[in-house]
């Protein structure tokens, strides 16, 4: 991504979508699962918003527009702002470095909040370990671990040097996806049919507009969310700090 400074990523391109369609939805879980897709690739917030109003300016030559449809979900902007990244990336390739050098940049949220995000994590993940501490040992085990190393992290924002919120992103991350694996090991039968049938409703429409590589991350990451809350737990990537 173009700076590690986009923790608002989310909200801005929710605000941006609402904005072109002119009315206030409520976030589902496939539009949640497509921004983070393109959170994890790197995509830059320009090239998403370039990528939407492009999507936009398609559907109001369709024969659903003329109908009277509203486009309703980000799915329908994937290939554009795929596109726009594309674009992004070659009108940057063989610039070179910035031969003006590097300059600091301010920290994206106060280090209050930051220590009040990671405390209040930690202690959710707990409460969720002693909620199945009696039936789901290993999944407690799992999540008091989880909890140990996020407490590890904040001492971090009582630095005075300047705070490695890339690599600190890194850390969570790999928190994120082992927790991930182990609620997915957990889960009933039934619960994660009921996840899939409801993802498969949401990307009925979709699946012939995407390539096999984007349903598939789309997949891991619709699946995460809807287990993250199933087990009441709290995504720890600075991502959803705001």
């Amino acid at each position: 991504m173009e700076s590690f400074n986009y923790f608002n990523y989310f909200t801005e391109i929710e605000d941006y979508f609402w904005r072109k369609r002119g009315a206030h939805l409520l976030v589902s879980p496939l539009d949640w699962a497509i921004v983070e897709t393109w959170q994890k690739a790197g995509i830059p917030l320009p090239a998403v918003l370039k990528g939407i109003d492009r999507a936009f300016e398609a559907w109001g030559r369709s024969r659903r527009a003329a109908g009277g449809r509203q486009l309703k979900s980000l799915a329908y902007c994937v290939d554009a702002v795929l596109d726009a990244a594309a674009e992004a990336q070659e009108a940057t390739a063989g610039t070179g470095p910035d031969v003006r050098g590097a300059r600091p940049t301010a920290e994206p949220f106060s280090r209050d909040e930051l220590k009040r995000y990671l405390e209040r994590n930690a202690a959710r993940v707990r409460a969720a370990a002693e909620k199945r501490r009696a039936t789901h040992a290993a999944l407690a085990a799992r999540l008091d671990e989880t909890a140990k190393r996020i407490d590890e992290a904040l001492p971090l924002p009582d630095s005075p040097a300047a705070l490695d919120l890339e690599d600190l992103e890194r850390r969570l991350t790999v928190l994120e996806e082992k927790l991930s694996a182990a609620l997915a090991a957990d889960a009933d039968d039934e619960s994660m049919l009921a996840i899939r049938r409801e993802m498969d409703r949401s990307l009925a429409p979709y699946r012939r507009k995407m390539s096999a590589e984007q349903l598939a991350q789309l997949e891991r990451q619709y699946i995460q969310k809807r287990l993250f809350e199933q087990f009441d737990l709290p995504r720890l990537s600075l991502f959803y700090l705001t």
